[in-house]
């Protein structure tokens, strides 16, 4: 009796958790299943739909009007759909059409969609507040993004007219490329009559956005930019590679066209060598201007150019689109860094472009084992916070170990042709922008000493040299100077003997005896944008304010001097 006893519990306990397994199990696999089958949907499909398992307002079908809390979403034209009439709504509701010819008298209408307008949206006709009731109601259009009660549709002025609304400048319209598809012969000259048609002051912007930089918010800025502009302005790099995205440049007004980079300065350097492909093929004239969404870990390059140190969704992406349309065109330097390893004198040098900075020694140590282990686990390396804490460990831990140690004794300098004597260095690095190491300017250091400030466009490299970790964790907080080495058209450093680590513009290396040559390559169109100021900026700007600028100063980001040391 006992015995039986035993079995049935063993038994109904076996039973217990086997079964929780096996019925996870299914879910799991049913769960993978749909993914697949909806991924498979979703890729054949017109509209740009997204699935969630919970949306995060109040939201309702628009095929069967019914509250939902998870199901799919158009981030083209904002349909939302439960999983049942995802199909139907497929078929039945057409998404924003990237060509389409104009309406009557050369007009574009409208395109509206009811339901799940924004929230705090007005309507056009009496300027009260939309979307109120809890229902599918009142209507939206996917263009201008005019919001509209359902009882004032048919009061509303000029309803089959849509101007674009307040983006009208940026966007691409559908009947643009529509006239395009009809030239029988494609040629600048005919682009600017069709531009012209678009009105006075027409610079569309195109939008390239890396997914995988900094803090991965990449794939929904995507979404909302698809929605304010044409979404064959929006370009995803983890699918399509910039050179061919900037091709669209070749269909549009010859120099009107601005490129937002959304990402770190890895994916900016990527798109200027795109831009660089352009130029070689002899397309000079569709060369775009260039304005950046920062969303990597450092994000010098941005913080120069006055787009801050960061995005992290603090101002909308309308406030971004205004800031385009506000920003000044300034020129900016590029150099070739040629890297020719000793002894292998049959093999082609290493030849790389830089933007930011070139450096050899413990920050380009960092940056070197922060790579190496983002290689390894990339999910654990999605965080700018997260970025920036492994930075400081492996800083701290260079600090007691110091591998960069008497690297005076195995690197020389030369600066123009002139051979410079080195103190004890651990590190040399070669600015060509003010900002350097996540927001620090390091030419300035403490800003006790004198330093007029230096242009993108001056042709000039500032070098500088630093004793270690430490030393670089003291110019970041400004507790201490670097060693100014001089500033130089053409810097060439020759590493004698061991392997060194190095980096350009973020991207380190481990490199043995070589002679490495900085030569300016090409000027880049860049966007600067003058509206906001860092902390850093406030004092000085007030001091500049007392003197007055010559032609060649203005405008410009601010930035270390432009003397020669």
């Amino acid at each position: 009796m006992q015995s039986m006893v035993e079995w049935t519990l063993l038994f109904w306990t076996s039973l217990a958790v086997i079964v929780p397994v096996i019925i996870t199990l299914w879910c799991s696999a049913q769960r993978s299943k749909r993914k697949t089958h909806m991924k498979d949907f979703f890729r054949k499909s017109k509209h740009g739909w997204h699935y969630t398992d919970l949306f995060n307002k109040p939201t309702y079908c628009c095929v069967c009007s019914q509250h939902i809390l998870q199901g799919a979403f158009c981030d083209c034209c904002g349909v939302c759909a439960d999983e049942l009439c995802l199909r139907r709504a497929d078929r039945s509701l057409s998404c924003k059409e990237i060509v389409a010819p104009s309406g009557r008298d050369g007009a574009m209408e409208h395109r509206w969609v009811r339901g799940n307008v924004p929230l705090a949206s007005y309507c056009a006709v009496c300027k009260q507040q939309c979307g109120t009731q809890p229902k599918l109601c009142d209507f939206r259009c996917v263009w201008c993004q005019t919001t509209v009660h359902d009882d004032c549709m048919d009061s509303l002025a000029d309803a089959d007219v849509c101007d674009l609304g307040e983006f009208h400048s940026l966007i691409i319209p559908p009947h643009y490329l529509y006239r395009v598809n009809k030239l029988r012969r494609r040629h600048p000259d005919e682009y600017s009559k069709l531009g012209s048609s678009c009105g006075s002051g027409w610079t569309p912007v195109l939008v390239l956005a890396n997914t995988r930089s900094g803090n991965n918010m990449g794939e929904a800025l995507l979404g909302e930019f698809r929605t304010l502009l044409n979404p064959v302005q929006v370009f995803d790099l983890s699918e399509l590679t910039p050179s061919k995205a900037l091709q669209l440049c070749t269909l549009l007004p010859p120099g009107s066209v601005r490129v937002l980079v959304c990402g770190g300065d890895g994916t900016v350097g990527w798109v200027l060598d795109a831009i660089d492909t352009m130029k070689l093929k002899g397309q000079d004239q569709f060369i775009p201007r260039v304005t950046i969404l920062p969303l990597g870990t450092g994000n010098d390059l941005s913080n120069t150019l006055g787009w801050g140190a960061g995005y992290a969704g603090e101002i909308p992406v309308e406030q971004v689109l205004r800031n385009v349309l506000d920003a000044e065109v300034v020129k900016m330097d590029r150099w070739k860094v040629q890297v020719a390893s000793k002894g292998l004198y049959f093999r082609k040098p290493k030849v790389l472009s830089m933007n930011n900075y070139f450096s050899v020694g413990p920050d380009a140590l960092m940056a070197l084992n922060f790579h190496t282990h983002r290689e390894k686990t990339p999910s654990f390396f999605s965080s700018r916070i997260i970025n920036k804490a492994v930075y400081f460990l492996y800083g701290t831990k260079d600090c007691l170990v110091q591998e960069c140690k008497d690297l005076d004794k195995r690197i020389e300098l030369e600066l123009d042709g002139e051979r410079v004597v080195l103190p004890s260095l651990e590190g040399i690095i070669v600015c060509n922008i003010g900002y350097w190491g996540g927001g620090c300017r390091l030419w300035e250091g403490m800003g006790d000493e004198p330093c007029p400030p230096t242009r993108l466009d001056d042709g000039l490299l500032e070098v500088v040299g630093v004793f270690g970790s430490f030393h670089c964790a003291q110019i970041q907080v400004k507790l201490a100077n670097p060693v100014r080495l001089g500033q130089a058209h053409t810097v060439r450093l020759v590493l004698k003997s061991s392997k060194m680590p190095m980096q350009v513009d973020g991207e380190p290396w481990a490199q043995g005896p070589c002679t490495i040559t900085i030569t300016h390559k090409t000027q880049a169109l860049m966007l600067y944008h003058s509206a906001e100021q860092t902390d850093d900026d406030d004092d000085e700007s007030s001091a500049s304010e007392t003197e007055s600028p010559t032609p060649h100063d203005s405008p410009r980001p601010p930035g270390p001097a432009s003397a020669r040391a």
